[in-house]
């Protein structure tokens, strides 16, 4: 059999609206500078889909230290792995920072989050170890858990209880292998917006012999006094013992970082194969993400402002009687019910009628049955752009449950 022959895009899960959703649902494009408005279709809309939670993707000294930095630098600097000749003493000042800010003795930069995360985990453990992670985790995270060669198991989302029994059965392989244990959750379950119950996981480190590996990709700038995270947030930032994030999401940006002790971070940084095989981050990046860490542990204000904006819109849509989860983030997703005929109806209606861009999550991402509509408030929002949203999801939500969606012709979107 040819391999190409299985590579049928029309029995995946998301690639079966392919010819429906191209450029319009799938793989939109976004134009113009980035900001709460944007242009789509050659219409300008109100954006709430970009993760630039602070506003410092168009922040004046952002955007100069990004072009003062490729200007001087350019962006082929430095070249080649860091372990070989692409480390500079700036790579090494960042890193020092991030530590210091996370609450860390150590950290070490990664290109990207996701490839971060996934080599992360093949690092730390072997086939002796089990890993023990949380049902609702980044696909990140589940990549990372496929290349384990030993033992895994799953506990449903922030059940602690279950989470204990998995420790319970982790503790029993450990004993006969003598290898160790490592959990995983994230500080911001990026989807649902729910935090991840890291006190509970904590608790039961006084029973329980293991390590714990936080993804707060989302928890990074948005949570805590300061905006170092969730862990933060919680008071147990001590108690975890792997920190990672990421520049993508309130810093705007691209890479990563990894914050432990430091024998560990020495450890990752001559073990970890995406680094180690992977051309060191870009100088521009490096300078870029400087600045952005200065502001945002300079300027508090943004993520106060970014707060005002969540708070305005999320209790502005539950007293209107939308369902928002357990939502305790930024993150904000609306829970409609409908199939998802009606759901790409419902998007096409907000996007061109009423020039509101947002995320729509269908089945299978979700249950069928349920539509989520993901919203990311920033602080360059405001609370007119609140007030608008509000009120044009009132009318889809009407025009939803009285069963204009479900006559046909308007968007031929099948189940």
């Amino acid at each position: 059999m040819d391999i190409f022959d299985k590579l049928d895009i029309s029995k995946t899960p998301l690639g079966r609206y392919a010819d429906e959703d191209d450029g319009y649902f799938m793989f939109p494009k976004l134009e113009g500078e980035i900001a709460p408005r944007m242009t789509f279709q050659g219409r300008e809309v109100l954006v709430w889909s970009l993760n630039s939670y602070l506003g410092l993707a168009n922040h004046p000294e952002v955007r100069k230290a990004d072009a003062d930095a490729t200007r001087d630098w350019g962006m082929a600097y430095p070249m080649g792995a860091r372990i070989m000749s692409g480390n500079t003493k700036y790579h090494e000042q960042f890193e020092s920072q991030l530590a210091d800010f996370v609450d860390k003795e150590d950290a070490m930069l990664l290109n990207f989050g996701y490839q971060g995360v996934v080599s992360i985990i093949d690092t730390v453990v072997n086939r002796k170890d089990v890993i023990v992670y949380d049902a609702e985790s980044h696909a990140c995270i589940i990549d990372g858990v496929r290349l384990h060669m030993g033992k895994r198991f799953i506990f449903p989302h922030n059940d602690i209880e279950n989470l204990e029994k998995q420790l319970q059965r982790a503790t029993r392989i450990t004993n006969e292998t003598g290898g160790g244990i490592l959990v995983i959750s994230e500080g911001v379950f990026g989807m649902s917006g729910n935090l991840g119950d890291l006190q509970g996981i904590v608790a039961l480190k006084k029973k329980f012999n293991f390590r714990l590996l936080v993804d707060d990709a989302h928890g990074f700038g948005t949570m805590g006094e300061t905006g170092a995270g969730t862990g933060e947030h919680f008071g147990v930032q001590d108690d975890i013992d792997i920190y990672i994030s990421t520049f993508a999401k309130s810093m705007a940006s691209i890479g990563a970082f990894v914050a432990s002790k430091k024998e560990v971070i020495k450890y990752l940084r001559y073990n970890v194969r995406s680094q180690i095989f992977a051309k060191s981050l870009p100088m521009p990046l490096v300078i870029g993400n400087m600045k952005r860490l200065e502001l945002l542990r300079t300027k508090p204000e943004m993520k106060a402002n970014l707060w005002k904006i969540v708070n305005a819109l999320q209790s502005g849509l539950k007293e209107k009687g939308y369902n928002l989860g357990t939502t305790k983030s930024p993150v904000t997703p609306v829970f409609l019910n409908g199939t998802n005929y009606e759901a790409g109806n419902l998007i096409l209606d907000i996007r061109e009628k009423y020039n509101i861009f947002c995320s729509m999550v269908i089945y299978p991402i979700v249950p069928k049955g349920i539509i989520m509509l993901r919203i990311i408030p920033t602080a360059a929002h405001t609370l007119k752009d609140v007030e608008e949203t509000i009120t044009a999801f009132d009318a889809v939500r009407e025009n939803l449950e009285s069963g204009i969606y479900r006559k046909a012709g308007i968007f031929n979107f099948t189940e």
